[in-house]
């Protein structure tokens, strides 16, 4: 019984990756950057997506440390207006986008 409850705690997942799985390494601290500067708006677009969302961790590599101080830069640039808030460009519903209750043409009726 006992020798059963141990091989179940071994075996893997079914359908797992088949190797190990290799972890990134967080950027800041292989440059050994202490604080990170909410001005340097160049290295903090590299941790928001294209439609202005702060990345997560397990996008990122960063460790816990480094990614709650990117997010506080990120919101402090935003703050500063030096970072937007949300993605610049084109409209959604000229993409063909999901039509909200404003977007109602009231010449219809």
């Amino acid at each position: 019984m006992a020798r059963e409850k141990n091989q179940q705690q071994q075996r893997r997942r079914p359908g797992g990756p088949a190797g190990q799985i290799r972890r990134r390494n967080c950027f800041f601290c292989k440059e050994k950057i202490a604080e990170i500067d909410y001005k340097n708006v160049n290295q903090l677009r590299r941790y928001i997506s294209e439609k202005g969302k702060i990345r997560s961790r397990r996008i990122t590599g960063a460790c816990r440390r480094h990614q709650v101080q990117v997010a506080t830069a990120v919101k402090r640039a935003r703050e500063m207006a030096l970072l937007p808030y949300v993605a610049e460009g084109a409209d959604d519903r000229e993409r063909g986008g999901r039509r909200d209750r404003g977007d109602r043409d009231r010449g219809d009726r």
